[in-house]
């Protein structure tokens, strides 16, 4: 068996990609998440997927949104993210990823850097921030009145603030609220901003992918160095099995 061929029997046992592997309880999402360190919620390029390994017939076939999600298991979307050392930013351009305690880690350097960085370019997002800081998570209804926003308003300002993953939306007592990101993981990683980590480790997740693909995973576009793969093949934290596709070494 070549060791091409070896890397994809392992990414579909590991990602749960066939029928026989499909998630069957909560709690066997709960460790293939800590198992994979992240997860999307819907299939999304190689990455593992949540739904993905569910492998249950939509809600409603065709009709895109929410009637893709599974017939039966749709609530582990938000049943999930509530789970002890989870977290689910929605990092991956703006679309939700579960992270491990491990990955979050990774993640923490960064969006800690984001929220400096965004609480500093504009009074907006600055807003947002201050008032979740000192009066902790809260509904989108409670920052309509508290701040004095035009619904408008605030879902413009939430957009960004959730795409890097400073504001994290979580589904509680039947509402959402939003909590900023130190809010949730209260203990400062140590380390760098550094993007590489965190490829190396969703490299690690998905097994094996194609190499155009790591430059979308993530919304911090303005971090990432174009030759970031070529310097983690360098280091030997990746290897390149054939051209154009990658996988942890």
């Amino acid at each position: 068996m070549s060791v091409l061929s070896e890397l994809q029997e392992r990414r579909a046992s590991a990602c749960r990609l066939t029928p026989d592997r499909a998630l069957e309880t909560l709690e066997e999402a709960e460790a293939f998440l800590r198992e994979r360190g992240l997860l999307t919620r819907n299939p999304s390029g190689s990455l593992p997927s949540l739904f993905g390994a569910c492998h249950e017939e939509p809600y409603k076939p065709g009709a895109g949104g929410f009637g893709e999600w599974p017939s039966m298991k749709w609530p582990w979307s938000f049943e999930l993210a509530l789970r002890p050392g989870v977290v689910a930013p929605k990092i991956h351009m703006g679309k939700t990823l579960y992270l491990s305690e491990e990955t979050a880690g990774l993640v923490d350097p960064i969006v800690r850097a984001e929220i400096d960085r965004m609480t500093e370019s504009d009074e907006g997002w600055a807003r947002v921030l201050t008032h979740l800081a000192e009066a902790g998570p809260s509904t989108p209804d409670d920052l309509l009145v508290e701040l004095g926003l035009p619904r408008n308003d605030l879902k413009a300002l939430r957009a960004p603030l959730e795409r890097c993953g400073v504001v994290v939306t979580r589904w509680e007592d039947d509402q959402s609220v939003l909590h900023r990101w130190d809010q949730l993981i209260t203990r400062p990683a140590s380390g760098p901003p550094d993007l590489g980590p965190l490829i190396v480790a969703t490299v690690r997740s998905a097994v094996v992918v194609p190499e155009r693909e790591p430059a979308r995973w993530f919304s911090w576009r303005w971090r990432w160095e174009p030759d970031l793969l070529d310097r983690l093949v360098e280091e030997g934290a990746l290897v390149r099995p054939e051209p154009g596709l990658l996988a942890a070494a």
